[in-house]
């Protein structure tokens, strides 16, 4: 293999590990499922359909992924998110 190769190889595996990021929204007693879902239609650009199945995983299982990415990617959103009411946080 030559270096390049391996260079590119290393920047691969790199890009693969940044976007294993995701952001994952916990359960409250405070927000409505209304309120979850429009949020995330707002700031993650799910459909209305996912949203609610986002919803209900965060109030049946109290968690969820709602958006997978980079670190640059996901900071504004789950920023939002908290600026929101959500608890939230990138993992």
């Amino acid at each position: 293999m030559s270096t390049r190769e391996k260079l590119q190889e290393e920047v691969d595996v790199l890009e693969a590990e940044d976007r294993n990021n995701e952001i994952v929204v916990y359960n409250d007693d405070v927000n409505t499922f209304e309120y979850v879902i429009n949020i995330l239609v707002k700031f993650c650009k799910h459909s209305v359909e996912q949203a609610e199945q986002c919803s209900y995983i965060v109030h049946y299982s109290g968690k969820c992924s709602v958006k997978s990415g980079t670190i640059d990617e996901l900071k504004p959103i789950c920023l939002n998110l908290l600026d929101a009411g959500l608890t939230a946080e990138i993992k």
